[in-house]
């Protein structure tokens, strides 16, 4: 079965919204995912320390039974990641907001960003993947820096009509087993709810970890957090 990692970006946001009512206690939220068997909780780490600062990473390191951070390929976020020494970090694209989630990578022109950022983790020990779109040539490119993982980013994927997303899914199944004929640990993410998982995962059958982050929070709003990981891990399998 998939590891499921859920983003707690949304209730950092709410958190932020209510001026830190207790009602959207992160590190609260942190501990009823792992509950309902999430393997790890994402947070988003921008330069501007917000929704979620410095203070709050090292709390929910302290609480969860898994934390992984995003980074985007920026030198002066690694202070705030090798001090929490997350289990996982997953660098993207640098243009994301809080609202339309990450962007994958573009190796092309973030190679030297992102190489020296790969090292100083594989230095201090920490597991990292690339968030790289889902073709071959990502995929190729990843490898060429040095990455361990990458995470295949869905978000185009399934967003298109029905007659491209089948040709687009095909081509996300030809990266995935490249990634596996590398040796490259895979990963998902991007959109992803009860509805695109199984065609997703039908592609990439030897994906690692599924993050989800919109629909879990969305979900978790309605059913609460315990019970809407456990619904989003039943459709793992």
């Amino acid at each position: 079965m998939q590891r499921l990692v859920v983003s707690i970006d949304a209730v950092a946001r709410l958190a932020a919204a209510a001026a830190g009512r207790s009602d959207f206690d992160l590190a609260a939220a942190a501990s009823l995912a792992g509950l309902g068997g999430a393997a790890a909780v994402r947070a988003s780490v921008a330069e501007d320390l917000r929704p979620i600062g410095e203070s709050e990473v090292l709390h929910l390191r302290r609480v969860s039974r898994g934390l992984e951070l995003r980074v985007a390929a920026q030198p002066s976020l690694l202070k705030t990641v090798l001090e929490a020494r997350p289990d996982r970090v997953v660098i993207a694209g640098e243009s994301w907001d809080g609202e339309a989630g990450a962007a994958p990578l573009d190796l092309r022109t973030q190679a030297r960003d992102v190489q020296p950022m790969l090292r100083a983790l594989e230095e201090a020990g920490i597991d990292a993947a690339l968030l790289v779109a889902p073709d071959i040539a990502s995929v190729k490119a990843g490898h060429k820096l040095g990455a361990r993982g990458l995470e295949l980013f869905t978000g185009a994927t399934v967003d298109l009509p029905r007659e491209e997303r089948v040709a687009a899914l095909d081509q996300l199944g030809d990266a995935g087993r490249l990634a596996s004929k590398l040796r490259l640990r895979v990963s998902l993410a991007g959109s992803l709810d009860d509805l695109t998982l199984p065609e997703v995962l039908a592609r990439v059958p030897s994906a690692e970890c599924v993050a989800v982050g919109r629909a879990f929070s969305s979900r978790a709003l309605l059913v609460g957090v315990e019970r809407a990981v456990r619904d989003l891990r039943a459709l793992l399998g």
